[in-house]
C-alpha cells in the first residue's frame, strides 16, 4: 500500500473535506486503469481495437464522448509491446490528459503553440486534430525531454510541427501577438498523478507549490503576450492545489485582457474554487473546470480555456539564434528530381507530394506540412519530419518515416515479412537472408503494415529501421 505523507492528506481535508481525502487514498492505491488513445491519421478506433483483440488478446472498450479514446480492459502490460504502438497507431496517455487538446480545438491550418511539449502526448494530438496542417509549434526546456518529444513525433509520423528547445518564458521574446491558439500544460506538482507516480508523495510540499506557481504564471503571461487578440489559450495542470490552478487565473484576470470562456468536459467535472481560506477570487473561475481522480478513474486535472480580448505589450522582439534551414517545394529543381526517384521505385502518386514543403539540412531531406511558417525557422531543432536522405548518387533513399507516412499510397518494392523470425531480424536492425531482385531499396510489409525500409545487399535485406526504435520489447502476439 503507497503511504502518503500526512501532508497531501491534511491539505486535501482543508481544500475539501475528510471524506474525499479518504477517497483519494483509497484511489491511488488501486491499478491504475490504462487508456490509449487511437491515432487517427492512421487508424480508427474499432479498426485499433478489433486488431489489439485479434493480434493480442488485448481487450478494449471504447470511451464515451472521447471519440478517439479506449480503455484497456486486460493484457496492459502487452500494450507497449505491440507492432501498431511503435508504429503510432496508439498512444498509451491518461484519459484526462487527453482533455486539453480537445477543449482548445486546433483547426488545420492554424498556427498553434504547445509551450511545454514533451513527451508529446498533448502534441501528437493536437497534429492530429490539425489533420498534420498548419503550423504547430513545441517547445521543451529539458534536453532529454526534448529527445523523447522528437520520437515520439516521428513515432505517431506527425509533419507539421517545429520543436524548439528553450525556457518557454522567454519566447514571447521572439513572438508577440502570432499564434491563433496555445497550450500551457504547465509543470506542476503532480497530485493528480500520483497513483502512477508514487515518488510525488516523496517530495510534495505546498512550499514546492507555490515555487512552480511563480513559473506557472510567467509561462502563462508569456502565452497570452504571444496569443493573437482573440486567440484562445488552454491552461491545464495535473494537480489538485490552488496555488497551482485557481490563483494563477485569478492574478491574470487582474492585469491583462483576458476572459473566461465556457467548456463542456467529457468527463465528470466540478467548478473551480472561487473563494480561498475566506478571500473572494473571481467569480468567472467558476467555468474554469476541476477532474477529480476517484470520481474520473484518471489522473486529476485542472482546466481553463481563456480568449485574449485585446493587446499586450511584449518585451521587445529579437531575432533568436538561426540555424540553416532551406524550405522548398515539389517543383524547385533541387527537389523534384529526387521526389521523381520515390515516385518511380515505389509507384508513388506525385501529387501526393505537392501537399508538403521539403527541408534541406544537409545530405537529409525533412518533409513539412504545405502551410508550415514561422518567421524563425532557424531557431528550431527540427522541423517535419524525415523523408530520405541524398545518397552520394544525388538520389534519395527513403526513410523509415517516409515510408511510414505514405504507407496508404506505396505500391511496389514491397517485401512482406514471412515469419516470425524475420520480423525479430528486422525489428533489431539485422539482415534477412532473402533474395528481392527489384531494386536496391525496399519497404518492408508485415500483415497489413508498413514498418520501415530497408536496403538490398549481397547478404540479404539489411533493415534500415531506426536505432531509436530498436531496443523496445516486441510481442507479436499468443
Amino acid at each position: 500500500m503507497l503511504q502518503i505523507g500526512n501532508k497531501i492528506i491534511e491539505y486535501l481535508s482543508s481544500l475539501y473535506d475528510e471524506a474525499s481525502a479518504k477517497k483519494y487514498v483509497e484511489f491511488i492505491n488501486e491499478e491504475p486503469t490504462q487508456y490509449l488513445r487511437a491515432n487517427r491519421l492512421k487508424t480508427s478506433r474499432e479498426e485499433l481495437s478489433y486488431n489489439l483483440l485479434k493480434e493480442y488478446e488485448i481487450k478494449t472498450a471504447p470511451v464515451n464522448r472521447i471519440e478517439s479514446a479506449l480503455k484497456v480492459l486486460d493484457s496492459k502490460k502487452l500494450t507497449g509491446k505491440t507492432i501498431e504502438h511503435i508504429i503510432g497507431e496508439y498512444y498509451i496517455q491518461g484519459l484526462s490528459s487527453m482533455i486539453p487538446p480537445l477543449i482548445l480545438d486546433p483547426k488545420p491550418g492554424e498556427t498553434v503553440l504547445d509551450l511545454c511539449a514533451a513527451p508529446g502526448s498533448k502534441t501528437t494530438e493536437l497534429a492530429e486534430l490539425m489533420n498534420n496542417q498548419g503550423t504547430l509549434v513545441a517547445n521543451e526546456i529539458q534536453l532529454n525531454r526534448v529527445k523523447m518529444l522528437a520520437y515520439n513525433l516521428d513515432r505517431m509520423n506527425i509533419a507539421n510541427a517545429g520543436v524548439i528547445h528553450t525556457k518557454g518564458e522567454w519566447l514571447s521574446k521572439h513572438y508577440s501577438g502570432h499564434f491563433d491558439k496555445i497550450l500551457v500544460d504547465a509543470p506542476c506538482s503532480g497530485l493528480g498523478i500520483i497513483q502512477k507516480k508514487e515518488e510525488v508523495s516523496d517530495w510534495w510540499s505546498i512550499e514546492r507549490s507555490g515555487k512552480l506557481g511563480d513559473l506557472q504564471l510567467r509561462l502563462l503571461i508569456a502565452a497570452i503576450k504571444m496569443a493573437k487578440t482573440g486567440g484562445q489559450i488552454v491552461y491545464s495542470t495535473c494537480t489538485l492545489t490552488i496555488e497551482e490552478n485557481e490563483l494563477i487565473i485569478n492574478k491574470v484576470l487582474d492585469k491583462y485582457p483576458v476572459e473566461i470562456m465556457e467548456i463542456n468536459l467529457p468527463l465528470k467535472s466540478h467548478p473551480a474554487f472561487t473563494n480561498h481560506r475566506g478571500n473572494k477570487l473571481n467569480l468567472e473561475l467558476s467555468k474554469a473546470k476541476r477532474i477529480l481522480p476517484w470520481e474520473a478513474d484518471t489522473d486529476g486535472f485542472f482546466l481553463v480555456k481563456l480568449q485574449k480580448t485585446g493587446e499586450t505589450i511584449s518585451p521587445e522582439q529579437t531575432i533568436p539564434p538561426q540555424k540553416d534551414n532551406r524550405f522548398f517545394n515539389i517543383n524547385d529543381r533541387e527537389i523534384k528530381p529526387l521526389i521523381g526517384n520515390l515516385t518511380e521505385e515505389f509507384h508513388l502518386p506525385e501529387e501526393i507530394f505537392s501537399e508538403f514543403q521539403y527541408l534541406v539540412k544537409g545530405n537529409d531531406i525533412f518533409i513539412v506540412s504545405r502551410e508550415w511558417s514561422d518567421p524563425f525557422p532557424g531557431h528550431f531543432q527540427r522541423i517535419g519530419t524525415k523523408l530520405g536522405v541524398i545518397d552520394k548518387n544525388n538520389r534519395l533513399t527513403l526513410h523509415t518515416q517516409g515510408a511510414q507516412l505514405f504507407h496508404k499510397h506505396i505500391k511496389s518494392n514491397i517485401y512482406e515479412i514471412e515469419d516470425q523470425d524475420q520480423l525479430k531480424k528486422y525489428l533489431d536492425g539485422g539482415i534477412i537472408k532473402k533474395e528481392f531482385k527489384t531494386g536496391d531499396q525496399c519497404v518492408i510489409k508485415y500483415k497489413n503494415y508498413i514498418l520501415g525500409t530497408a536496403v538490398e545487399t549481397k547478404a540479404g535485406i539489411k533493415s534500415r529501421f531506426p536505432r531509436a526504435k530498436r531496443t523496445q520489447e516486441i510481442y507479436t502476439g499468443p
